[in-house]
């Protein structure tokens, strides 16, 4: 249903998206995280009186929410803490760089071209983020656009939003069920051997001397399995090379990951996982990570497959020149069935 584009009244009612880090937390467990204080006695009365809803229905404190759903959060009493996942008031400016961003955009979805240095979700410390600056794009419609996936800060590209609920649930169930084919482009250090192949390779947190990393481990009973296929479209002379990756698996920092420490090619301006390593003389010795979500197939809630490609992003363009790559790769997984 749409409507026109007017703020929502200042009622003291909250509506909250289940972000995808949030999936499958039961609904007390999801308030206990976001509002602290509200004493668990007073949550249940809420339920019983339908003043906290999912997705418009009534709900109990042990359902399971899954990314994209709507909670409607009623007046809790006392304020609640300060929210660093909490939606931030919308300027011109804002909104018109939000709609910059949109690459695709139909009744059930949009695919945004998210930029380098902007989080997706926000934090501590993170005031600025494109979860907050989602009601730009309600373009009419009464329901905010929600997350179904996310990309890491520093990496740019495609990203898909859900406009409606019911699209949300399809299009988390058909990323969940690796229905969704997503290719990303990078420049590495050096030159992977063999030049092409299959990563499957797990990976764990672990504290190191540096700091929380995800790491290669030995198996998977001690970490999550890693999946990757990757390529080397163009290679200039051993000092880089320009890679297309195909994730099987969605882990934290899994390209990173298989880039540095299975490859033993980070990727240029990695310093987390590549260090001194992962920059090149001649270029910008502050280069920002040069990992772009390329391209992106998956089934449409309304039938049929949509396939989307992002340009390559103006931080990478001074490194394609200077290393004199193109920037049409086709399909390098066209023969591969993930």
């Amino acid at each position: 249903m749409k409507q026109s584009e007017s703020p929502q009244p200042a009622t003291g009612v909250q509506m909250r998206t289940v972000t995808p880090a949030e999936a499958e937390l039961r609904l007390d467990r999801w308030f206990k995280r976001h509002y602290p204080s509200l004493a668990h006695g007073h949550l249940e009365k809420l339920l019983r009186t339908g003043q906290v809803r999912v997705d418009g229905k009534r709900a109990t404190a042990g359902l399971r929410l899954a990314t994209g759903q709507a909670v409607r959060v009623p007046p809790l009493g006392a304020a609640p803490p300060p929210d660093p996942d909490g939606q931030r008031p919308l300027s011109q400016r804002d909104t018109a760089f939000m709609r910059d961003l949109v690459l695709h955009r139909d009744d059930a979805l949009l695919i945004l071209d998210k930029p380098a240095g902007l989080a997706v979700q926000g934090g501590t410390g993170t005031g600025r983020h494109l979860d907050g600056m989602l009601d730009a794009l309600r373009f009419g419609y009464d329901e905010r656009p929600r997350l179904v996936h996310r990309l890491d800060r520093d990496t740019s590209g495609v990203l898909v939003v859900a406009r409606t609920a019911a699209a949300a649930r399809f299009l988390g169930e058909a990323f969940r069920g690796k229905e969704v084919r997503k290719t990303y482009w990078a420049l590495v250090v050096g030159g992977p051997k063999p030049r092409r192949g299959k990563i499957d390779s797990p990976i764990a947190k672990r504290q190191t001397a540096k700091g929380e990393r995800m790491v290669e481990v030995e198996d998977d009973d001690d970490g999550q399995r890693a999946v990757t296929w990757y390529t080397t479209v163009e290679s200039a002379a051993g000092k880089a090379s320009w890679l297309a990756l195909m994730p099987v698996t969605g882990r934290t920092h899994q390209l990173r990951v298989h880039c540095s420490q299975v490859l033993g090619t980070p990727i240029l301006g990695d310093a987390k996982y590549g260090g001194a390593g992962a920059f090149i003389p001649g270029l910008d010795p502050k280069a920002p990570l040069h990992l772009h979500a390329r391209s992106i197939r998956l089934p449409h809630p309304d039938g049929g497959t949509l396939s989307v490609t992002a340009q390559l992003p103006t931080h990478m363009r001074p490194a394609w020149t200077f290393f004199g790559f193109g920037e049409d790769d086709g399909d390098p997984f066209a023969e591969i069935d993930s």
